[in-house]
């Protein structure tokens, strides 16, 4: 088919200008920051809505995808989502097998010694119970000699765990705490009665609550910030930087209100932390 001169020099001209911009779009983070440059690849696992999910159509959605998404246009590079269960997250970026992770990791000391964090939002601890349960919950203590889930290897699982110790230091029963890989997995126990109660992050048991399998007690455990974490200290400067601009032009608000996430207060971001020793 032979296109009018006019529709073939609007063509010429859009192949132009679209050239031209993907020149001028230059990385702001040198090509040995990045394990395959010009991507940004970053582990993610889509299975605590409204932080990051599934859609129906098998599409990742939520906060962080669309977070992370804003901060590669910032920084000129192609953001690529490797899906993987949280567990093996930590030693993966430490080994180089990829250059982030994106899945709200909570910022503790420990990890900080280890890894290049960046918070960029809160989140704190949330208790629930099926919404048939007869039980009644007041406080964490109230959980002494229950059956609850949690995720494994979870900033969670490791507060449970401490506020469970405490507890029994106090003449308390233990919490009987069972693991799961998955908060689906974790609903799943909870509706056929194996677990009495569970623990999971504010914005993910509201979710749960709105679908209506889910009812939750007490909220705000814990709070603490989240992160970005880094195997490379550019890397995580230059994604800071870009945190602070979409605060400052009011995209970062524009997509904590959508997906109803805890912003922190703060109007720049940092790397937290000394990051790795060696």
């Amino acid at each position: 088919m032979r296109f009018p001169k006019t529709f073939s020099a609007l063509a010429l001209l859009v192949g132009l200008t679209q050239a031209a911009g993907a020149q001028t779009c230059t990385p702001k983070v040198p090509a040995s920051s990045l394990i395959e440059a010009p991507k940004w690849q970053m582990s993610i696992n889509p299975t605590l809505p409204p932080q990051q999910f599934v859609d129906d159509k098998g599409e990742l959605q939520g906060l962080n995808v669309e977070l992370a998404r804003e901060i590669a246009k910032r920084i000129c590079v192609e953001a690529v989502f490797l899906r993987m269960d949280f567990p093996p997250m930590i030693p993966a970026l430490r080994s180089g097998r990829f250059d982030a992770i994106n899945t709200g990791l909570f910022w503790t000391e420990e990890r900080s010694k280890m890894l290049y964090l960046v918070p960029y939002a809160q989140q704190a601890i949330s208790i629930y119970t099926d919404p048939s349960s007869s039980l009644k919950l007041e406080k964490f203590e109230d959980l002494a000699g229950r059956v609850v889930g949690v995720e494994s290897a979870t900033y969670t699982e490791r507060k449970a765990r401490e506020f469970s110790t405490a507890m029994e230091a106090k003449g308390l029963k233990p919490i009987e705490l069972r693991t799961f890989t998955t908060v689906t997995a974790t609903s799943a126990a909870l509706r056929a009665g194996q677990l009495e109660a569970a623990l999971n992050i504010n914005e993910t048991a509201n979710s749960l609550e709105q679908k209506g399998i889910a009812k939750i007690w007490v909220r705000d455990i814990a709070g603490t910030d989240i992160t970005f974490a880094f195997r490379d200290k550019l890397l995580a400067q230059a994604v800071a930087d870009a945190l602070t601009a979409i605060r400052t032009d009011g995209t970062y608000d524009k997509l904590f209100d959508k997906f109803g996430m805890t912003k922190l207060k703060a109007t720049t971001f940092a790397i937290r932390g000394d990051g790795p020793t060696n």
